[in-house]
């Protein structure tokens, strides 16, 4: 990953139901959204623009669904991440950051952002699917 696009995720923020992580800082909100999704840990992940290669605005809204329907049996909540004009709607998915990140890779993602009750948000950068 190159040092421009980690910068861009260390900037960007990361939203579902009104509750705000960024990378590295603690969230009171993204806390009580866990205890709320009866989860004590899990990931923000997005369908949106695979490996970080902008995709067109159709083909983007097509596969927010397929995630969704992907990820049916976890306990989630939608929102938006992003900083300035790079925006992509995601989902906070409650559960092991593990089975989040096979569901990234799935969808192409190069990495998710991880979130623990009481512990600050990580970016996991991830390595594509064989």
């Amino acid at each position: 990953m190159s040092v421009r696009l980690h910068r861009a995720y260390r900037r960007s923020r990361y939203e579902a139901a009104g509750a705000v992580a960024r990378i590295g800082g603690r969230s009171p909100a993204v806390d009580a959204l866990l205890r709320r999704l009866g989860a004590r840990a899990g990931g923000f992940v997005t369908a949106w623009n695979p490996a970080s290669r902008r995709m067109p605005p159709g083909w983007n809204r097509r596969m927010l669904p397929r995630l969704r329907a992907a990820a049916r049996r976890l306990p989630m909540a939608e929102g938006w991440g992003g900083d300035g004009p790079w925006r992509e709607w995601h989902l906070l998915l409650g559960g092991d950051p593990r089975r989040v990140a096979v569901l990234a890779r799935r969808f192409r993602q190069a990495a998710i952002v991880t979130v623990r009750r009481g512990a600050p948000a990580r970016l996991v950068l991830l390595r594509p699917a064989p």
